[in-house]
């Protein structure tokens, strides 16, 4: 036992003091005369070894094997667990292909090499610019972009009057399917961008250029993002596409002024013909009333006289009625009230027979026209024939 303890102890002193530094190496000053080979492989996985001892139990070292086992695969299993954003949609790959896709929050899946996760942004909304390359940043969504470079084999298009209209539109979209998104579509803006473009070449060849001009804006981008939405669709793409924004609607450059002068000259012609039919709209109603009053007029003088002749054939059958009854006394009545009416209407001069030496006179009174007389009231027959008069000779 002392014989081993020496031994110990000699060889701890000799690891305790190398002759040439850690690895064997001569310390810098020079000393310790050691022969300058490189560090021992040995020595180095001894100490690993008597490291790994010291962390394992003393005994039962197949034990603390199985522990370690059980350690890495704790940690190897719970490298499944990932995270996803609110902003983010999980997607689970098995062996590099789809497998599902999963909602925010902790989700697992299996660890490396079985499967792996990616969680791109699908809230994020992207921008696609067709006709135009814009200045600005195409991630920048919060202001309309200016066009700073026409892109005229994109904007030119023919429309349903067979005119070329030039027009640039931004598309705007987002991530509805991450897996879609990922595994169907290689790129997706140059999708976005070749199917908007083909739906607005569509819509513009149904629509004249007048209304896509003015009034059609709307019906055209919504139009136009409907279509591109059912070829994504299609696709299978996984893409939302959020708005169509109509940039420009011109004419091309080359004939934009001569278009606008034919627009001016559209400009009167609507003004004019707007002057006329407000005119139209004064003047026909305005005959329409006079002729309306005439209409009435002569209605009412129609009645009148049909009234009024109703009422002489009235009176006449009632004096017949009348003289059948008494005609002495009726023509000696019908006599008086038309000499009453003539003397009555007449001036009368009664002069004495005797007088000698009159001087003729001239009544110029009788010119001036004198009012007619009112007309007696119609006498029913029974009140004629009970009112006689008494009969007066005739001379």
């Amino acid at each position: 036992m002392e014989q081993q303890r020496r031994a110990v102890s000699l060889g701890f002193a000799r690891r305790q003091q190398p002759a040439g530094g850690p690895w064997g190496v001569p310390p810098p000053g020079g000393g310790g005369g050691g022969s300058g080979r490189g560090p021992d492989l040995d020595d180095a996985i001894r100490q690993a070894q008597d490291a790994l001892r010291r962390w394992l139990p003393r005994r039962g070292g197949g034990k603390g094997l199985a522990v370690l086992g059980i350690l890495v695969l704790l940690f190897w299993g719970a490298s499944g667990f990932y995270r996803v954003q609110p902003d983010e949609q999980g997607v689970v790959m098995r062996f590099g292909a789809f497998e599902r896709t999963t909602p925010p929050g902790l989700n697992y899946h299996l660890p490396w090499p079985v499967e792996s996760a990616t969680t791109p942004r699908v809230t994020r909304i992207n921008r696609v610019d067709v006709g135009f390359r814009s200045a600005l940043d195409s991630n920048v969504i919060t202001q309309r972009p200016t066009p700073s470079r026409d892109v005229e084999e994109e904007s030119l298009m023919l429309t349903g009057d067979e005119n070329i209209i030039d027009i640039d539109f931004a598309v705007f979209w987002r991530i509805r399917d991450a897996g879609e998104y990922l595994f169907n579509t290689r790129n997706p803006d140059n999708t976005v961008k070749s199917a908007a473009e083909s739906m607005m070449r569509e819509v513009i060849g149904r629509t004249p250029i007048q209304p896509a001009l003015t009034e059609a804006r709307a019906q055209i981008e919504q139009q136009v993002r409907q279509g591109t939405q059912a070829i994504l669709d299609q696709y299978r793409a996984g893409i939302e596409v959020t708005q169509v924004q109509l940039q420009k609607v011109d004419p091309p450059n080359a004939v934009i002024e001569a278009f606008r002068d034919v627009q001016r000259a559209n400009a009167d012609r609507e003004r004019a013909r707007n002057e006329a039919e407000s005119y139209r709209n004064d003047i026909i109603p305005r005959a329409r009333g006079e002729a309306e009053r005439m209409v009435q007029e002569a209605t009412g003088a129609r009645d009148s006289q049909i009234a009024r002749a109703r009422g002489e054939a009235a009176r006449f059958i009632s004096v017949l009625s009348a003289y059948q009854v008494a005609q002495d006394v009726t023509l000696r009545r019908l006599y008086l009230e038309t000499m009453e009416e003539i003397l009555r209407r007449n001036p009368k001069i009664v002069v004495d027979d005797r007088l000698q030496g009159l001087v003729p006179l001239l009544n110029l009174d009788s010119q001036r026209p004198q009012p007619p007389a009112p007309r007696p009231p119609a006498v029913p027959p029974a009140a004629a024939a009970t009112q006689v008069r008494p009969q007066v000779p005739v001379r």
